[in-house]
């Protein structure tokens, strides 16, 4: 359910392939996703997507009910894919739900489709969200409307999302693999030193890291 391509170039494209159950995410998929990121620690860049029209609806619900929802294996994909020196894009393909919203904020680049929303529903559903998702929504889109998403539980349209700065761009479906390639053009044209010097740079003193 975790499909993986790479290129002679160093571009790594990660799929969540579970379209019927919204790319609802199994204990499984998160460990399939956490190995995945491991192995790709000679990556350029990377290209994080889903399958159908979602992008995932968080945590499998039986799952979740038997203990998902707070289990640490969410922290542990988000941390390794922030400490991956590669540029990380999520190709957003639909809605980011719940949990699966940390990999999309560990990431170095979000672009999604017009269709696509982002909602975070730990209030009404009774659990504290992940730490570090917390500290990195904070860090894109500041205090207030992250409370907005966590503490009021609203859902962002595409278009919220982009004018807060939680979405990079937002692309026409058609689109979407074809820009986050062009996006990683240049980390992967570049010298790799070069390359990741200048993504540390980057994220050097934010909340990003």
């Amino acid at each position: 359910m975790i499909e993986c391509r790479q290129t002679e170039r160093g571009l790594w494209i990660l799929r969540l392939n579970r379209p019927e159950k919204a790319n609802a995410l199994t204990p499984d998929m998160l460990e399939a996703l956490i190995d995945t990121v491991e192995r790709a620690a000679e990556a350029r860049a990377l290209i994080l997507t889903g399958a159908g029209k979602v992008f995932s609806g968080g945590a499998d619900l039986a799952a979740a009910k038997a203990g998902l929802a707070t289990s640490p294996l969410w922290e542990t994909l988000s941390a390794r894919l922030a400490a991956l020196p590669a540029l990380k894009i999520a190709a957003l393909n639909g809605t980011v739900a719940g949990g699966a919203n940390g990999m999309v904020l560990a990431c170095d680049l979000r672009i999604a489709v017009p269709t696509a929303r982002v909602f975070y529903p730990v209030m009404q559903l009774g659990y504290m969200p992940q730490p570090s998702d917390v500290r990195r929504m904070r860090a894109l889109v500041g205090p207030s409307r992250t409370k907005l998403v966590l503490a009021a539980a609203q859902k962002l349209s595409a278009t919220e999302a982009y004018d807060f700065g939680l979405i990079d761009r937002i692309v026409a479906p058609e689109d979407l693999m074809t820009v986050a390639e062009e996006l990683a053009e240049a980390a992967l044209n570049a010298p790799p030193d070069l390359a990741r010097a200048i993504l540390r740079s980057c994220a050097e003193g934010s909340d990003l890291e």
